[in-house]
């Protein structure tokens, strides 16, 4: 399975993934608790520095703040279109400095950390028979599938790209949802056989 995971080494693979995880988390619920655009906005600008000072890490999948970008845009247009400008703005500022600090995170941490992490946090559970196991496995399984997903349609629009001089579209939703099953089917058949089910 593709993954966004960057294993040229930035100062944030220096960091332990739980510290990550939970710089992301108290960042997000700042960020929930912050109104005012001028905050916001100079949240983002704080974060797309952090970002940047990624260096090649970033650069490299700087196509990506394009898809948030045009999510925001579309925030504000809405917002616009009810008469309630400013909130589309904050909330747009919100959405884009989360995802940046998100995807900061997924560039920057191996898949088996977070899982590590996600099983240590839940651990105190099994006191009450939850299987944690299975639910920080799953956990894990969809944010990786999520990366899988933007991966699979980056190369299948670069190969496209390639053959008509433009970009793919909504042409690639079949392709993409090919590729997806085959991929969860794989994965399926895999855990299958290690877990002998």
């Amino acid at each position: 399975m593709r993954s966004l995971y960057s294993s040229h080494p930035t100062w944030m693979h220096a960091l332990p993934a739980w510290v990550k995880l939970a710089v992301l988390s108290v960042c997000g619920t700042l960020l929930v608790l912050v109104e005012r655009p001028v905050h916001l906005g100079i949240a983002c600008i704080v974060v797309l520095l952090l970002f940047a000072s990624l260096g090649r890490t970033a650069w490299l999948r700087v196509r990506m703040l394009v898809g948030i970008a045009i999510a925001c845009a579309l925030i504000v247009g809405f917002h616009w279109f009810l008469g309630t400008t400013l909130l589309g703005v904050a909330s747009a500022l919100r959405l884009a400095s989360a995802a940046v600090l998100a995807l900061m995170l997924t560039l920057t941490t191996r898949f088996e950390d977070l899982l590590v992490v996600l099983e240590t946090v839940m651990q105190p559970l099994q006191r009450f028979g939850v299987p944690t196991e299975r639910i920080a496995l799953g956990i894990g399984l969809m944010l990786r599938f999520a990366e899988n997903f933007y991966v699979q349609w980056q190369r299948l629009d670069d190969a496209y790209r390639a053959r008509a001089g433009h970009g793919g579209g909504l042409r690639l939703l079949a392709p993409l949802t090919i590729r997806t099953l085959q991929t969860a089917e794989r994965v399926a058949d895999a855990l299958a056989a290690r877990l002998g089910r």
